[in-house]
């Protein structure tokens, strides 16, 4: 699923908002040629009591920490980040939509060590739907493990989310389009279930909610959300290693992320999933966490950012 950017009417860059069209780097950015900048997906929902940023702290948060873990300092303090997303998203009068801060690093010198090159923010939001599309949401999608290995640890450090580690996603999602398929499960360098190209990985087997360990993922906001609400269902969440036939056999499979949200896989390596449909916990989880990010849930209300 891909669809053009529907453009909006600001973009906050380096401290205030400017037209979209004006929203221009040299060709000679840093980040452009290397890689190296860390960004954060967002979604803001329209709910019963208005519009509101789901998880906006946790999100600022991780980008923080990916800065310094590599070794970026992002030139705003955390409520500074926090507030200018808020108005980048009111100034585009979007009642809901999906926000890109990116930290980057500009031109100045070229070449691998570049200390006083300057580090620069934009924040971009927009409309967007279902990442896999409305039908994948309902329905579940196809996937397939992909021939491309995820991160070892000590060859990109995975807590941070850097803008270059996404050419492995790119590859590995590259492969299962061009076969047939909606979405790539890449496997760890030991050969285990990592995760998707931009997604977590959850299983129901024997009543048991089971997902990827912290060892070499992106610890995904939107993984802690639909863990703690299971939890809250009275499900045992168990995070464990487990090897593709286990999902095999699986009851139910599932991924989750911010432009994700909670989308079932009904089928992996054409091998159907349980039924081939959404199961029972995947949808009473899928239930859960919209009725919190529209608003419903007001046990959740704190993890709301009301505009």
């Amino acid at each position: 699923m891909h669809v053009a950017v529907q453009e909006s009417e600001k973009i906050w860059l380096d401290g205030k908002l400017v037209p979209w069209k004006d929203a221009q780097v040299h060709v000679l950015t840093y980040s452009l040629h290397y890689g190296l900048a860390a960004f954060e997906g967002i979604r803001c929902y329209k709910g019963e009591r208005g519009s509101a940023i789901f998880r906006l702290n946790e999100h600022v948060d991780r980008l923080f920490a990916s800065c310094h873990i590599t070794l970026m300092t992002i030139p705003f303090g955390k409520k500074e980040i926090a507030d200018a997303i808020r108005e980048t998203v009111s100034a585009n009068r979007l009642e809901e939509c999906y926000i890109r801060p990116l930290v980057f690093i500009g031109n100045g010198d070229m070449g691998l060590y570049c200390p006083d090159n300057p580090v620069r923010v934009t924040i971009v939001a927009w409309p967007w739907g279902a990442y896999l599309g409305e039908e994948g949401l309902k329905h579940g999608i196809r996937a397939k493990v992909s021939s491309f290995t995820r991160h070892h640890v000590n060859v990109s450090m995975t807590r941070a989310k850097i803008s270059g580690y996404y050419v492995n996603s790119i590859l590995a999602k590259r492969e299962v389009k061009a076969g047939g398929y909606d979405e790539a499960i890449l496997l760890d360098p030991e050969g285990y279930v990592s995760e998707g190209t931009g997604e977590n990985i959850f299983m129901v087997r024997n009543g048991v909610l089971k997902t990827t360990p912290l060892t070499s993922i992106l610890e995904g906001i939107t993984r802690n959300s639909i863990m703690q609400l299971a939890r809250e269902r009275g499900l045992t969440v168990v995070e464990e290693r487990f090897t593709r036939d286990e999902l095999y056999i699986a009851d139910e499979v599932f991924m989750t992320g911010t432009a994700a949200e909670l989308t079932p896989i009904r089928e992996l390596d054409d091998r159907k999933i349980g039924s081939s449909t959404p199961g029972p916990v995947t949808k009473d989880l899928q239930t859960a966490f919209f009725d919190v990010v529209r608003g419903r849930d007001k046990k959740h209300a704190d993890w709301l950012s009301p505009l």
